[in-house]
């Protein structure tokens, strides 16, 4: 693993899109790491602001530490310019710099849906998700979602019991579980699947980190199927970005008396 990248993902205040502009015109961190305020001041499109991030020496900090314990934990890193990078990934507008993963990176590459609803959903809905998540991993398609409460939990469970691998997205750093009550849940899922994340470890899941999160929920899979999604809710920011990445997107309708 490189320093050079676990500093790169912790400056992502700047943007994944400007992340990777930089990238296409300087080809690796390190050249980046070692720019001047001048050198960077040439780029035009870089605002003064987050030129000040760039050379903002506390993201410059710790540096060993964090792969210290990246490796202790079995932490690994996967940058957009390996080869393992899922392609569906690379290929939106702002794809992640880093993926940090927790399990078994190969998988990434599979096909796969992504599962998404409501936290406070019905039986109903619970049911129906695992129900199809059992069905579509029973054919070899990854089950990807959020690890959050309600249809993503049993999404993941329907893969688990299944005894097939599935993915979950999560919005803060591989050295905590959010919800803490879905650590069971975590510990099945890195046993054939994978936790990944593009936040450095120590991000706590801030509000704002879960948008963005979503965006590779919808990147990483061929299609999202929603269950029970309120008209006001994370849900429907993944359906957005997976209309905007051309993904198809399926229904579960709520179970009406």
């Amino acid at each position: 693993m490189d320093k050079y990248w676990v500093w790169f993902s912790r400056i992502n205040k700047i943007g994944a899109k400007v992340q990777n502009e930089l990238i296409q015109k300087y080809k690796t961190p390190e050249e980046i790491f070692r720019l001047t305020k001048d050198k960077l001041q040439e780029n035009n499109n870089l605002e003064s602001e987050k030129i000040e991030i760039i050379l903002d020496k506390s993201y410059r900090e710790n540096l060993d530490k964090y792969l210290e314990y990246m490796e202790k934990n079995g932490i690994k890193m996967i940058t957009i310019e390996d080869e393992k990078y899922p392609q569906n990934l690379r290929n939106i507008y702002d794809p992640p710099v880093v993926l940090y993963i927790k399990g078994n990176e190969d998988i990434l590459k599979n096909h796969s849906i992504a599962i998404i609803g409501s936290r406070n959903c019905s039986s109903y809905g619970k049911q129906i998700a695992k129900q199809f998540a059992y069905n579509l991993s029973k054919n070899n398609i990854n089950i990807i979602s959020g690890l959050a409460k309600g249809i993503d939990s049993s999404a993941h469970l329907g893969a688990i019991e299944a005894n097939k691998s599935t993915i979950a997205v999560v919005g803060c750093g591989l050295d905590r579980v959010y919800p803490e009550e879905n650590i069971v849940i975590f510990n099945k899922i890195i046993n054939k699947g994978a936790v990944i994340s593009e936040y450095i470890i120590g991000t706590k899941p801030e509000k704002t980190n879960f948008p963005a999160r979503n965006r590779i929920i919808s990147g990483i899979s061929d299609g999202i199927l929603v269950v029970e999604a309120g008209k006001k809710s994370g849900t429907f920011i993944t359906v957005d970005f997976a209309l905007e990445h051309g993904k198809n997107v399926y229904s579960i309708p709520r179970k009406y008396k």
